[in-house]
């Protein structure tokens, strides 16, 4: 069930491109980059490698570079600002 519910929103956010990691962090605390880590670090605890372009292929379905290529655009100065505000530090 577990797994099943992680395809499901992994495949969610795949069809919600216009949804920005930004957005996601802003909202949720999480984005995209950070489910790819969390998949290399399970990875990593079942004895499998598996380099970071990898693991943000398997979350975003394609290179990243080309995902930021298609998808990605430039955060607004109020998508900054509340990121800056929710993530000191970061």
């Amino acid at each position: 069930m577990e797994a099943a519910a992680f395809r499901k929103l992994v495949a969610h956010l795949r069809a919600r491109s216009d949804v920005q990691n930004i957005d996601l962090m802003n909202l949720g605390g999480f984005c995209r980059n950070c489910m790819s880590r969390w998949y290399r670090e399970a990875a990593a605890d079942r004895g499998i490698g598996m380099a970071d372009p990898d693991a943000r292929e398997a979350i975003y379905g394609m290179p990243y570079d080309e995902w930021r290529a298609r998808h990605q655009r430039e955060a607004t100065a109020e998508q900054k600002a509340a990121f800056a505000a929710a993530n000191p530090g970061h």
